[in-house]
């Protein structure tokens, strides 16, 4: 499904052997970053569960929303982005610059994402590129303002949908999700990862191009 805006629907990219070896490398990675719900700057705590991959990765507390280099409960570095979903990004971004982060939400059976849109991040041209994991989810996309028309899709595991163009600041959110849809990630529930470009992209070296 190719929408017209931006947004791009790919149903089961990723097929079982795939979305096994990444449920893997993602939960063994968040025992080096763990798990965590955020809070928001009003002290609102999300429903999620969140960690992150790359170089940065996304957080809320009372300072705000922000990209940072560390976990907030460990200091340490954020894990590697698996090569898996590298590879997904060169094929579908139409980027020559990798993302520099994949953040991670974790959704148990009553966990949701209200309408919002990813603008913290630092050059908009760079698409986000999001890979469902595990129980079904009810998928809300609007428009550019948050009063606009939106409609429900579901994303089923190993969908992945890419916010491009005039979609890249697109409202989004998750309505619910279906408990026991999925089998993929142990214990049930839903991973989502959305890879993003959230630094300014380097400055091309002289004589080269993006191609």
């Amino acid at each position: 499904m190719r929408d017209p805006s931006g947004f791009v629907l790919l149903p089961g990219r990723l097929d079982a052997g795939a979305q096994a070896e990444l449920v893997a490398e993602v939960l063994a990675a968040a025992e080096q970053a763990p798990f965590h719900r955020q809070v928001t700057p009003g002290g609102k705590p999300m429903s999620v569960e969140m960690t992150g991959l790359g170089q940065l990765s996304w957080v809320t507390d009372a300072r705000g929303y922000r990209y940072e280099p560390a976990h907030p409960l460990t200091g340490k570095p954020w894990p590697a982005i698996p090569r898996i979903l590298l590879d997904l990004w060169a094929e579908l971004a139409d980027a020559a610059i990798p993302p520099d982060s994949c953040l991670v939400n974790r959704y148990g059976e009553t966990a949701k994402m209200g309408l919002h849109r990813d603008e913290d991040e630092a050059d908009y041209g760079f698409p986000v590129l999001s890979v469902s994991l595990g129980d079904t989810a009810i998928f809300r996309l609007g428009g550019l303002k948050r009063t606009d028309p939106t409609r429900s899709l579901r994303l089923t595991s190993g969908d992945v949908c890419l916010l491009a163009g005039q979609a890249r600041l697109a409202y989004h959110g998750i309505d619910r999700i279906l408990p026991g849809s999925s089998r993929v990630v142990p214990g049930g529930g839903r991973l989502n990862l959305t890879l993003r470009r959230a630094a300014p992209a380097p400055a091309l070296a002289a004589g080269t191009t993006a191609d």
